[in-house]
């Protein structure tokens, strides 16, 4: 089985920063792409950025300039570093995770969760 912490989600004031993270555990071989959605109630989940196993990455157009995904593959960990934080980016963000795991058999796996709320 593999699991999938996500972490530092939280309250910040608009133009503020908070940094996110999904570390991935459990029986896995490799982990190829991983990826950060939101989701606000009520509508899809929409994704926000995605970071393939070299490092190549993709955004949203409206988190360019302003999100930047990473990853640590020596932790099996994706981050979400969000700056200059809009009240619009309030969401639940979840962390996205495409794998081998030690059967060798490809899966795909999402966190729990966490709340991003940004107001004054």
């Amino acid at each position: 089985q593999v699991q999938l912490v996500e972490s530092g989600g939280g309250l910040v004031q608009p133009g503020g920063s908070l940094r996110l993270s999904c570390a991935a555990s459990g029986s896995i071989f490799s982990i190829d792409d991983m990826a950060w959605y939101r989701q606000v109630p009520g509508e899809e989940r929409e994704l926000v950025a995605t970071i393939t196993r070299g490092s190549t990455t993709t955004y949203a157009d409206a988190v360019k300039g302003r999100f930047t995904i990473s990853r640590d593959n020596a932790k099996n960990t994706v981050y979400l570093q969000m700056n200059s934080l809009k009240s619009e980016d309030t969401a639940v963000y979840y962390c996205n995770v495409h794998l081998w795991n030690t059967r060798i058999v490809r899966q795909n796996y999402w966190g729990q969760g966490t709340q991003v709320t940004v107001s004054s």
